[in-house]
């Protein structure tokens, strides 16, 4: 079975891209690929406390076990050692990617504070998006009680888009909900 927002993409989505962007068929339509969530430790890279909380939030909203990252090499500015570990991330595809967006979409982001919208900016020149959220707290997976370890995370979503214009269409339709331009 298919989720809400897989099914509008079937239905809604591949056909008004097709007219948009005037594709011989539905196989040339940009689709999303995958989603990646990450959290990085930063200065707090060596309490063990704030490391499983960080881990049990990501395992709480993407369903899956997170994978640690670890540097790629030394940066003394920083204190970091290579293979130190740094963050973790969750990748997400298929139906549990869709789900997480469709989450994402109609419950995360309504739930941010002062929420107007999210940067139409910040797509890569082949149509890939992050977007940055500044407490966990705002997914309805993480308890309010937990506000004391409050942390951030980086949300990359990987699209089979050409351009940028072709990947804001895909999401723009799928419902993201950008910020207008204001004409004032």
């Amino acid at each position: 079975m298919k989720s809400k927002l897989h099914q509008k993409y079937k239905d809604e989505v591949v056909p008004e891209l097709i007219k948009e962007f005037d594709y011989d068929n539905e196989m040339e339509t940009p689709k999303v690929e995958k989603v990646v969530v990450n959290v990085g430790y930063g200065k707090k890279k060596d309490n063990k406390d704030y490391i499983e909380t960080v881990e049990q939030t990501l395992r709480n909203i993407t369903g899956q076990k997170p994978v640690h990252n670890r540097a790629k090499k030394s940066i003394s500015n920083f204190n970091i050692q290579q293979g130190e570990k740094i963050g973790v991330s969750a990748t997400l595809r298929g139906r549990e990617m869709y789900e997480f967006l469709y989450k994402l979409i109609n419950l995360t982001f309504p739930r941010t504070k002062d929420f107007r919208g999210i940067s139409p900016e910040s797509f890569d020149e082949n149509g890939n998006y992050s977007v940055g959220i500044e407490q966990s707290v705002a997914f309805p997976e993480v308890e309010v009680e937990d506000m004391d370890k409050v942390h951030g995370m980086q949300i990359a979503v990987t699209t089979t888009a050409d351009t940028e214009e072709e990947g804001f269409a895909l999401l723009d339709k799928l419902g993201f909900p950008f910020k207008k331009e204001d004409n004032n």
